[in-house]
């Protein structure tokens, strides 16, 4: 960094060490905190803060969702303080964007591909655009998005992870709505996009990713079999684990399905899943989202169908999130709701910061 940003942070300590007092402060305070000078602003809005962050171990994880209301607009929560803020439109041309893939990297959001969900309510036109290549980047620090280079194929309904710092996409349906088996993978700090292997099998459903044991894992709606990513991005290998379909989430590493009306822990191949909890309750409930954060799962959003209690479809901002680390029989409770957004959950993920 140079010397003139770095210049006397903190009256009386090294920069070096000023830069890593500064580091500590939690994420939430850091606006206030570049209202103090120019260095403070500088260098709060620099990647060297998210490196301190990293180096002295005070990174946070927020949650980010983008839900159907209102178009294009993501909101990031803050588990410490069960506080949601709203952040800027993200500026791309693409009306309700959706089917796209979402992860983060190196302290930035990226938001990938998909297509437009919107259509004109008084003709009833689709905007016709199904898979693009386009990819987004959110600086949390400077508040910012800002356009990356774009895949090398256009994709909606695709597996999206970040491993090992890059970000790898694979499968899903490109334009026509024609399934593919290509993957390919991200360098955000080149800004370039490489070909991987392609993957060993393709689908005509969607397909997600999860990362487990720090490996890729692609799931097809539909298919009891995985692809596993292999070290150094060599391949594919395909495994049936026999794992139940539903909403899933990884928790410390283990992954978790909401199936028949019961949160349960995903065991390998012939194992019993663990009943983890009850979830009745989100019978009712379609299109939300579920992300593990923390020892926590959280489903975000979503929407209510017309019921007993409920005569028309309810566009939902609640947030209801279930400790699954806990020894005893966990209890669900109710987080702060989304303050902005509501309805079908588009895509959610971690923000580390």
């Amino acid at each position: 960094m140079p010397n003139s940003i770095m210049c006397g942070l903190i009256e009386g300590l090294p920069d070096a060490v000023a830069l890593r007092c500064l580091a500590r402060v939690p994420f939430c305070y850091h606006h206030d905190m570049q209202l103090v000078c120019h260095s403070w602003r500088a260098v709060l809005r620099s990647h060297e803060i998210f490196e301190a962050r990293c180096e002295v171990g005070a990174t946070e994880e927020l949650l980010c969702v983008l839900a159907f209301e209102p178009d294009n607009v993501w909101q990031l929560y803050d588990p410490l303080r069960d506080h949601w803020i709203t952040l800027p439109v993200m500026p791309s041309e693409i009306r309700h964007l959706a089917r796209f893939g979402v992860t983060s990297v190196g302290g930035k959001l990226f938001v990938l591909g998909g297509g437009s969900d919107h259509v004109d309510p008084l003709t009833g036109d689709h905007d016709g655009t199904f898979a693009t290549s386009e990819v987004w980047a959110y600086d949390p620090l400077r508040r910012e998005w800002a356009r990356q280079s774009n895949m090398l194929v256009p994709r909606a309904m695709f597996a999206c992870c970040a491993v090992d710092g890059k970000i790898v996409v694979a499968g899903g349906f490109t334009n026509f709505r024609k399934s593919i088996p290509k993957a390919e993978i991200y360098d955000p700090e080149a800004d370039t996009w490489t070909p991987l292997p392609d993957l060993c099998q393709t689908h005509t459903s969607a397909c997600s990713g999860l990362v487990i044991g720090g490996k890729m894992h692609v799931l097809h709606k539909g298919l009891s079999t995985v692809q596993i990513l292999q070290d150094g991005g060599q391949g594919w290998i395909v495994q049936d684990y026999g794992w139940l379909q539903g909403p899933m989430a990884v928790v410390r590493g283990e992954p978790y399905v909401l199936s028949g009306g019961f949160i349960m822990k995903q065991q390998k191949e012939s194992l019993m899943d663990k009943v983890v909890s009850s979830a009745s309750e989100f019978k009712s409930r379609i299109s939300f989202g579920m992300i593990g954060l923390g020892d926590e799962i959280y489903v975000i959003g979503g929407v209510l169908g017309p019921g007993p209690t409920n005569q028309s479809i309810k566009q939902l901002p609640d947030v209801d999130v279930l400790s699954v680390c806990s020894s005893k029989w966990p209890v669900w409770r109710q987080a702060a709701p989304m303050t902005r957004c509501c309805g079908s959950v588009l895509g959610c993920a971690l923000l580390r910061i």
